[in-house]
């Protein structure tokens, strides 16, 4: 019987061209089956088979538990119980009990082909999806072979994929037996179904399709930065040369536009903006926002946002229809874009200057000319009237050298108390609250100045209270509350 059992392995590790190992392992889950079909109760069982001899033999095994954590006697041993045989048992074991192997030629053949062919099926599965990840060929190209729901299995080679309804590109109408190329954007290794997943929809899928247009891209001497899109409708890109005799926007447009029309006829007709990449944040806005011109930049880089001041005529073209031009030209280069005009911008930079002057008057405790000089000269918070370099400072024709320094003295001590302050407040404050993942200093001095000083306070509050109290955004105060009411469940 052992040989016939290392004939049967061999056979089938050559005929399905796989390791014998998988062959093995199939093998042995179909004893387990065939065992466990002995037994009215259901039972935990292992068959092992030795790979050089095809001996087997077959166990009965118990998972050890916590002597009060027994709830399926069938398959669970008490840990007090298990050490009465085996001393060095720890909770996580098996506690195995040999059995009488089950005759290999007793057992059902059918079932135990089945799960035999069942495994060798997904190893070749497994391996058909190896060779093709190992190509590195993330721009799919096949056939559609069936519709399954709306999604379109589309068959490349050996190998099925999905592309679902949602990563279509908007009103594209795809049969059966269409040829279609897209992204490979995710493998789903648990799906019973096409584990490569596809998309018609996402940026690189622009990206990719331009590197097969424009040979340069390959060669190294031509790069894109960073794509976004408004499927079917209106893309950008952002291209970079690395040859300063390559032109990176004509490259891509090619002879005639044949190049970009490409893409475009390959993309549904979808609009695309060929945009030169800059490492300057502003520069690279202005280009992305083209044809828009733009009169002048704000840039609050505490915020990573910039307001984008344009003149009337080009306030519509810079917006775009229905706020798709900044709505793109934001996503590509990563930065919240507002976009104003000229009136608009002044009447913003007024209130600005109003609040901040405010505060200069009330935590400096100088008048309003003062003040206005400070706003005037671009100072925009405390930290900066304090630490300038002085020189700076004395450089500012309507303050002379005393007021000046009595100026940065009063904000250094506005500072100090401030901090001393926020130290306090921290002072009352429980270890649990202080200690708790997630947890930062800034996020427990604004709750300590409302009350909430440990973390039993924080975990009676709603996740839309913590995000009123201190400003963070829901998923992080949801984090928060769950980590605050963990006792409440242990």
């Amino acid at each position: 019987m052992s040989r016939e059992i290392l004939l049967l392995v061999d056979a089938l590790a050559r005929e399905k061209a796989v390791e014998k190992e998988i062959v093995f392992t199939a093998l042995e889950l179909a004893l387990v089956s065939a065992t466990k079909k002995r037994f009215q109760e259901d039972i935990e069982a292992r068959v092992s088979i030795d790979r050089v001899t095809g001996d087997y033999q077959s166990f009965r095994r118990w998972l050890v538990v916590e002597d009060e954590a027994v709830e399926d006697p069938d398959r669970q041993i008490a840990l007090s119980e298990a050490r009465e045989t085996n001393a060095n048992t720890s909770l996580g074991d098996f506690c195995e009990k040999p059995l009488e192997p089950i005759e290999f030629g007793r057992i059902g053949a059918q079932a135990a082909k089945q799960v035999i062919f069942q495994k060798i099926r997904d190893a070749e599965r497994e391996q058909t999806l190896n060779d093709f990840l190992e190509r590195g060929d993330y721009l799919v190209n096949g056939t559609i072979k069936r519709m399954e729901r709306g999604n379109a299995i589309i068959e490349s080679g050996k190998i099925e994929a999905e592309l679902s309804r949602d990563q279509m590109i908007p009103k594209e109408n795809l049969r059966v037996g269409d040829r279609v190329r897209a992204y490979l954007y995710k493998v789903d290794r648990a799906s019973r179904g096409p584990q490569l997943k596809l998309s018609r929809i996402s940026p690189e899928f622009l990206m990719k399709l331009f590197e097969l247009e424009v040979p340069e891209i390959e060669e190294g001497l031509l790069e894109i930065k960073v794509a976004a899109r408004d499927p079917g409708s209106r893309a950008k890109i952002a291209v970079k040369s690395n040859d300063q005799r390559i032109d990176p926007i004509g490259t891509c447009v090619g002879m005639r536009g044949s190049r970009v029309q490409a893409v475009i006829s390959e993309l549904a007709g979808e609009r695309v903006d060929i945009v030169l990449w800059s490492d300057d944040p502003a520069t690279f806005i202005i280009n992305a926002l083209s044809p828009a011109e733009i009169s002048s930049i704000m840039v609050d880089e505490e915020k990573h946002s910039m307001d984008i001041v344009v003149d009337d005529d080009n306030l519509a073209q810079a917006i775009g229809r229905g706020g798709q031009n900044v709505r793109l030209a934001s996503e590509l280069t990563g930065w919240e874009l507002n976009i104003m005009t000229v009136e608009e911008s002044k009447v913003k930079h007024e209130e600005e200057s109003s609040v901040i002057c405010q505060l200069f008057m009330k935590k400096l405790d100088v008048d309003e000319e003062i003040a206005e000089i400070l706003v005037q000269e671009g100072f925009v918070t405390l930290e900066e009237v304090a630490y300038v370099p002085l020189n700076e400072m004395l450089e500012i024709e309507s303050l002379d050298a005393e007021t000046v320094n009595e100026i940065r003295n009063r904000a250094r001590n506005v500072l100090l108390t401030d901090a001393i302050a926020n130290e306090e407040k921290v002072e009352h404050v429980a270890e649990d609250l202080l200690s708790l993942e997630g947890m930062d200093i800034n996020i427990v001095r604004e709750l300590a100045s409302q009350g909430i000083n440990t973390q039993a306070d924080l975990a009676d509050l709603a996740a839309d209270d913590l995000v009123e109290m201190t400003g963070i955004d829901i998923e992080r105060a949801n984090q928060l509350i769950i980590k605050a009411r963990e006792p409440w469940f242990t």
